[in-house]
């Protein structure tokens, strides 16, 4: 029982040191992302960073401009970035940089950091809650115990050196 309190404790040490970790690692899985982009459907990449886009209403990494800074963009030679960075309620959206209002503004790596970190912090608080549950059982178990060492009807029967 007190193994399992130490290693939810264990558990809550490793997710917070992974809060810290997360923006860093996602700023550079997301680079690489949005490098593989090639505006199909067939590639998971591709489908990844469009459905984030529709999901979390964003649009590149930092903002709609990343995009010109990506393979995609440069060999699609046509000044737009992908329809997945449309806003919903514009009717015949193309992703055209000529027409910014027409896309979201906000990129996404913040919005996938902050989604991120809320998961872990509901990870975090079952942990702690599991670690409480623990430690309330330990206490529990402590005041049993005690308890039963001065109630004479607990007490061990002796005779000739062996345990009844």
């Amino acid at each position: 029982m007190g193994q399992c309190g130490i290693t939810s404790s264990k558990t809550v040490l490793v997710f917070l040191n992974l809060i810290f970790w997360v923006e860093d690692e996602v700023n550079h899985s997301i680079q690489k992302v949005y490098n593989e982009y090639n505006g199909t459907n067939t590639d998971a990449p591709s489908r990844a960073i469009d459905y984030v886009q529709r999901q979390l209403h964003c649009c590149g990494i930092h903002n709609y401009s990343d995009w010109r800074n990506t393979r995609w963009f440069k060999e699609s030679k046509n000044n737009s970035v992908p329809v997945s960075c449309c806003q919903p309620n514009i009717s015949n959206c193309s992703g055209s940089l000529t027409r910014p209002a027409d896309l979201y503004q906000e990129g996404c790596e913040a919005l996938v950091v902050k989604k991120l970190k809320e998961i872990m912090m509901y990870v975090i608080w079952a942990a702690l809650t599991f670690a409480s549950i623990q430690m309330l059982g330990m206490l529990c178990a402590c005041v049993v115990l005690c308890r039963r060492s001065h109630d004479p009807a607990y007490e061990l029967l002796v005779t000739t050196n062996s345990y009844a």
